[in-house]
């Protein structure tokens, strides 16, 4: 696989998610940056989760058809033509780190695809990973922290 990386000007990997981007502030999604993206990339995924849920992985973003060209994702906001899917609150939106106890790890995941995807909104995180196989031609991923308030 290419050699593809995500970051976020808003924190750094390995540290803690700043409040504003959690259920404890107004719960808008980080700003993120994109480089290195293989040739041939058609649209990107990217997959918010949380493993250290007491009940499982818990969903938090799931967004396809991210364009190709996209190299930074403005906090709050996602570029046009973009899709968001199911998160485990079962809406079709960001949530935030919302952690019931102790501190949680949030991975962001970057998927560079050779194709779009044809997925209705109501697809989750288990219907994209599906989509996705054969056609990954990339991966990044960047993991911040968030601790219960």
């Amino acid at each position: 696989m290419n050699t593809m990386s995500m970051s976020s000007p808003a924190f750094a990997a390995g540290h803690p998610i700043p409040q504003r981007f959690t259920i404890n502030g107004p719960d808008v999604s980080p700003p993120l940056q994109i480089a290195g993206a293989p040739a041939g990339t058609k649209s990107f995924v990217l997959i918010v989760d949380d493993p250290d849920a007491p009940m499982g992985t818990w969903v938090h973003w799931v967004v396809w058809n991210i364009p190709a060209g996209t190299r930074e994702i403005p906090e709050g906001k996602l570029p046009a033509g973009a899709v968001q899917g199911r998160n485990s609150w079962g809406r079709a939106s960001y949530g935030g780190p919302a952690p019931p106890s102790g501190t949680h790890r949030y991975f962001f995941k970057l998927y560079a695809l050779d194709t779009e995807l044809d997925l209705p909104p109501s697809a989750g995180k288990a219907d994209v990973l599906k989509a996705i196989e054969g056609h990954v031609l990339a991966r990044a991923e960047l993991m911040g922290t968030y601790t219960h308030r």
